[in-house]
Formats: structure tokens, sequence, C-alpha cells
């Protein structure tokens, strides 16, 4: 088994679904866990219980990855707890699906930006000034980035750019032996839009049509990759983006 011992993580959006995942894998290999949230503090506490009951130390951040000030407290307050950062996954992000180019509205592409685009490219940036030599920069993208789909254009978008960062950064510090890398994962049951497992039908249907193992992806399956960047395993693994999404041509 993989060990995280003596390390500290901090995952962006891990009240729940893929950040929850990631953040109890983590503690389960050992390492200190800083939750990140924006409003949901009951899921937050009800997390932070569960890696607790592990043994891991572990605190919960309230801090909105749209506002940068809000980022720079969240590594200063995670460095006061812990003393340092040696995992950050950008993983805080919303979806809007279903929606034509045409029906967009300003609003909503200034909330999906501000939040998945800006959000994860200061989270990165903070991450790069604050991490230890040799530590780990995950970002969690999405497979639209890869196969565009109708109705997420924004969305898909708004995950692309910061994986042109990861690109760029993972050669930006690399000689400090910190790895940058993203994740790009399917659709995932049981996080984002697919936590309701009645939501979106016609979509669900299409996205397990057209995976060649006829399923979703779990959040497990994200876990597990997310894993092997943070180890050691992946120290020269460095600028790339691995899908997860078990063939799936979308």
């Amino acid at each position: 088994m993989n060990s995280l011992q003596n390390k500290t993580a901090l995952i962006t959006g891990s009240a729940r679904g893929l950040g929850k995942a990631i953040a109890e894998r983590y503690a389960a290999l050992g390492a200190n866990i800083v939750l990140n949230f924006s409003k949901d503090n009951i899921s937050a506490e009800e997390t932070l219980s569960n890696i607790e009951a592990m043994g891991a130390k572990a605190i919960a951040i309230q801090a909105d990855v749209s506002k940068v000030t809000d980022i720079e407290r969240l590594f200063n307050e995670t460095k006061k707890a812990f003393g340092k950062i040696d995992i950050v996954v950008a993983n805080a992000g919303i979806e809007m699906v279903e929606t034509p180019v045409t029906q967009y509205t300003e609003e909503q592409f200034d909330r999906l930006f501000n939040i998945n685009t800006k959000g994860a490219y200061f989270t990165m940036q903070q991450a790069a000034k604050n991490i230890e030599d040799n530590g780990r920069i995950i970002y969690i993208a999405s497979s639209t980035t890869v196969y565009p789909i109708p109705g997420m254009a924004v969305y898909g978008g708004s995950k692309t750019t910061p994986r042109y960062l990861v690109d760029v950064l993972s050669k930006e510090i690399g000689n400090r032996g910190v790895t940058v890398n993203s994740i790009i994962p399917f659709a995932v049951d049981h996080s984002g839009i697919f936590v309701d497992p009645n939501a979106y039908p016609e979509l669900r249907k299409s996205l397990i049509e057209s995976c060649p193992m006829g399923r979703l992806a779990k959040v497990e399956d994200v876990a597990n990759l997310a894993e092997f960047f943070a180890s050691d395993l992946s120290s020269f693994v460095n600028g790339q983006h691995l899908l997860v999404n078990g063939g799936a041509n979308q």
C-alpha cells in the first residue's frame, strides 16, 4: 500500500462527492487532511468526522475559491495548522449541462468561469508558491475538455484553461521535484450533477451507452488515480492528463 504518512493534503471542494472520496483515501493512507467547503458546512462536518474516525488529523476550512483572498487565507490557515503543504488537489467546481450555446447568460458564464477557471488557477498558483519540494499538485478536469458534448460549451470551456496551466506549471516548478498533473474523469455517479440517481436520465443513458464498460465512473475510480498521483509511484510523471473514462468516446 502507498503511504502518505506525515504528508499534509489540501483538497478544495472536499465536503462531498469526488473531493470527499479523495480526502478519505488520503486519510486512510496516513495524511493530514485539510477539507475545504464553500457553503455546505453540514457535509463538511460529516466528512471531517469520518476522517477523524480513521485516526487521521483533519480540519475543515470554509473558503470560496472564486475569491483570491479566500484562497490565500485557505493556504495560510493550512500552513498554520500543519506547518507545511505536500499535496494540493484543485477539485472545487460547478457543472452546467444541457444548455445550448445560444442560451447561456452572462451571469451563468461568469459564475462558471469564476469558480472553475479563476478558482482553479489561483488555487494552483498558491500551491506553486506554498508547496514543499517534491510535492504534488493535481487538477481535477473533465472529459468534456477532450470530448465536446452539446449543451456543455461553457462548462467544458471553463475546465479547459486550467488544463493548460498544468502544462505550463509542470515546466516552471518541475526543477523542485514538484509534479503537476490532471485527472480527467468521465461523468461520475453519486457526484456533481449525478448525486441524484434520477437526475438527467437522458444524458445518463447517453453517457452509459458511450462507455464500453457500460457504466458511469465511480468516485473510487477517480480516488485511485488521485492516490497514484499523490504517491511516490508518480515521482517522474509530470505534466500529464489521464482519462478515467472506461474507454468512453464522449
